[in-house]
């Protein structure tokens, strides 16, 4: 992606909200799905404190091209998605220029809503979901734990590890997370018994929008999986880790990942970050170089996002205490795939993906304990409890504790940008 108009610093905008707007200025123009005061959910972008409705301005036949147009009007964002990047590109650039141009604020406010006054929505109806497993220090942590001798796998390197998730339970942020049960063994137990999960947990992931689709039977190439990206969101890949250690071998996560995955409500997309993006980290001398059909170059673009886990339990609300940061670290250096090689891969064998696709990176965890990605890596398994600034302990998760993720772009020379958050509050098993 490269620099325009639109990642003007200067650049502001009429709606007053946005200027200087820690998350939503007129530089990034997000777009999702909302509704007010009970109405039927509708396309809109996020600009500062607002909303701007885009499905009004279509039926009011502002919208300058009529796919556009006919798109927008619809409660999800799939259709728009499958018009591809050049429609995404034209459509960012009007909003800039109708949202920066004073002379469109008497036409344009009356289409704008508060944000704090919105419920919003899953952007897309989700057909399918993948999640992976590209971060590479969450892999090593992972595996130490159980093979300390061996963490990594020896397919780790050469293959991005992927599973096939559960699309109906993909929610947005705000959506309770009701505990799971099911099937736990522990080592000194002679059989397996049911009752709710002992070992909750969140997973710091990045989501990634599929845009235009492939054929069925025609691969992506790496050169050109950029162009089917429509944007990214973040997403928390809830975890019953007791579960899983049951129940994965040997066809991997099934009942553990399923029961719930949350995902912000804004779609950033591939231009709003193209300030921000930044080259994926070398490989060590010694690792393989990707097959070819995974290689980008020497170019190939890391997502440069800093990304934060915050805890807030229910005696910390009750006490008035501000969230606790668990983590705080960044994707670039997190994934050992970019998002570009994730996405040739998954249709490398032919797969169809279609608009409105969602794939998760997998856990994003750094190098240094500071940025960890979920509470199997900071307890070790359980062995090592979290204090809270007010005395509580934590090796997983405990009905009343409420995970927000929280994603943000800055780089010298750009205005910075926000993704919104992903929030999840546990609430006991049914």
């Amino acid at each position: 992606m490269t620099l325009d108009a639109t990642h003007d610093p200067d650049l502001t905008s009429w709606v007053e909200s946005a200027n200087g707007h820690p998350e939503f200025p007129i530089q990034n123009l997000p777009l999702g799905v909302f509704s007010v005061a009970g109405g039927a959910p509708r396309i809109g972008v996020a600009i500062g404190d607002k909303i701007l409705d885009l499905c009004a301005l279509a039926a009011a036949e502002m919208i300058p091209d009529e796919d556009w147009a006919e798109t927008l009007q619809e409660p999800v964002l799939n259709s728009f998605f499958s018009l591809g990047i050049e429609a995404s590109q034209g459509l960012r650039e009007w909003l800039s220029d109708l949202l920066s141009d004073g002379n469109n604020e008497t036409s344009v406010s009356p289409s704008l809503f508060d944000r704090e006054s919105a419920e919003m929505y899953v952007p897309c109806a989700v057909g399918d979901y993948t999640d992976f497993y590209v971060g590479i220090h969450h892999a090593t942590n992972v595996g130490s734990l159980f093979r300390p001798d061996n963490p990594l796998l020896p397919n780790y390197k050469y293959v991005p590890i992927g599973y096939h998730g559960r699309a109906s339970s993909v929610r947005v942020s705000g959506h309770p997370v009701v505990r799971p049960s099911g099937q736990r063994k522990g080592p000194d137990q002679d059989a397996p018994a049911r009752g709710p999960s002992m070992r909750l947990d969140y997973e710091l992931e990045m989501g990634v929008w599929v845009g235009e689709g492939n054929a069925l039977g025609e691969p992506i190439p790496i050169d050109e999986a950029s162009q089917h990206i429509a944007g990214y969101c973040l997403l928390n890949d809830w975890s019953a880790r007791d579960l899983q250690a049951w129940e994965y071998q040997p066809l991997g996560p099934f009942l553990a990942k399923s029961f719930l995955t949350t995902v912000s409500p804004w779609v950033i997309s591939p231009q709003a970050l193209a300030p921000f993006m930044t080259k994926m980290p070398p490989r060590p001398e010694e690792d393989p170089a990707p097959l070819d059909y995974l290689d980008g170059g020497p170019d190939a673009a890391a997502l440069g996002i800093k990304l934060e886990v915050l805890l807030s339990t229910e005696k910390m609300r009750e006490d008035g205490d501000a969230p606790h940061t668990l983590s705080r670290g960044d994707a670039a250096s997190a994934m050992y795939w970019s998002a570009a090689q994730i996405v040739t891969h998954h249709a490398s064998n032919g797969c169809n993906l279609q608009p409105g696709d969602l794939i998760g990176t997998g856990t994003l965890s750094t190098a240094e304990e500071a940025g960890y990605g979920s509470l199997l890596e900071l307890s070790e398994g359980g062995k090592k409890p979290i204090t809270l600034p007010n005395g509580e302990t934590r090796t997983f998760l405990e009905d009343g504790d409420e995970v927000t993720l929280i994603a943000r772009c800055d780089t010298p020379g750009a205005v910075p940008i926000g993704l919104g958050s992903c929030t999840g509050r546990v609430v006991p098993a049914k």
